[in-house]
């Protein structure tokens, strides 16, 4: 991220007196034209953000560069990204911490990326792995974009999660992120991964994705017993005595999941209250707890 004076190639953000935005690219001697005229770059390139700019036909606006709140809502996507209030969520309850050793898996379009990659700092490592290159071309020039360049502590590999994490040392790994469609069938691939003490943590978007990952940590036996939940953000409408939730809200975009890595060897203590009459129906194809072997690391890696 740049800072300082603005500069040719950094993007900045313009918004005007009704709230609507445009992130453009600085380039010497081009302009931006709007409805309310057009605005010089020039007029931009060396100036301090925070300011404001008057467009040729009157209009106002301000001018800052992005927070990254801002640009992962409106980068370019392959993939869907994962919006800031569960980027946020992930990144306190997962506690990614400067200097951490941090697995992503997928990168889609860069947005959680970016997040991981501010939280572990340059001493740390992220290393992210997706299947579709096409969505890798979209997060690393996401990525570049944001921060200016390629990042140090960055590794993008186009791959599958459970063929390419046991290429990792064997309990190496302080957090694993799950942004994927089945990531429960990396939960063996996890468990050897990660240090003890290490925090997996599942971005799904269903209800029965959810199911089938907590049942599964669960299963596994040397996890602690996963904690589901999602957020719900709504701004209020505050001016004068109107003072009152806003009509909209970003409700639902997906559940996460956290499960920490017991020592390898030992078993979470069991869930002691029962399961209601019937939640685990005919029907459920999923894994039982009592049913499932625990699963060892292989310790000749």
């Amino acid at each position: 991220m740049h800072v300082g004076a603005l500069r040719a190639g950094e993007w900045v953000r313009l918004v005007d007196g009704k709230g609507r935005r445009h992130n453009i690219c600085l380039t010497e001697g081009k302009t931006f034209h709007t409805n309310r005229g057009g605005i010089e770059h020039d007029e931009i390139i060396g100036r301090d953000e925070g300011f404001t700019l008057t467009s040729t036909s009157g209009g106002e606006y301000l001018v800052f560069r992005p927070l990254l709140s801002e640009f992962v809502v409106s980068m370019p996507r392959g993939a869907a990204v994962v919006y800031p209030k569960d980027a946020a969520q992930i990144v306190a309850m997962a506690d990614i911490f400067p200097g951490a050793h941090v697995v992503e898996a997928g990168a889609g379009s860069g947005a959680l990326t970016c997040s991981l990659l501010r939280a572990v700092g340059p001493g740390g490592r992220v290393d992210s792995f997706e299947r579709r290159e096409e969505f890798a071309e979209v997060a690393t020039r996401n990525v570049e974009q944001f921060f200016g360049g390629a990042h140090p502590a960055w590794r993008l590999t186009v791959g599958d999660l459970v063929e390419e994490l046991p290429t990792l040392p064997i309990h190496s790994v302080d957090r694993i992120v799950l942004d994927m469609l089945a990531p429960w069938e990396c939960v063996p691939a996890v468990a050897d991964a990660l240090v003890a003490g290490g925090i997996v943590v599942a971005y799904v978007a269903t209800t029965t994705q959810l199911g089938r990952i907590v049942e599964t940590l669960r299963a596994h036996g040397e996890f602690t017993e996963p904690q589901p939940w999602e957020t719900l953000v709504r701004e209020w409408h505050v001016e004068g005595l109107s003072v009152r939730p806003s009509h909209r809200m970003n409700g639902h975009t997906g559940f996460l999941v956290t499960a920490r890595r017991m020592a390898p060897g030992h078993r979470a203590p069991v869930k002691k209250r029962r399961p209601a009459p019937g939640a685990y129906g005919e029907d459920y194809s999923g894994p039982r707890p009592a049913d499932l072997p625990i699963e060892r690391p292989d310790t000749a890696r």
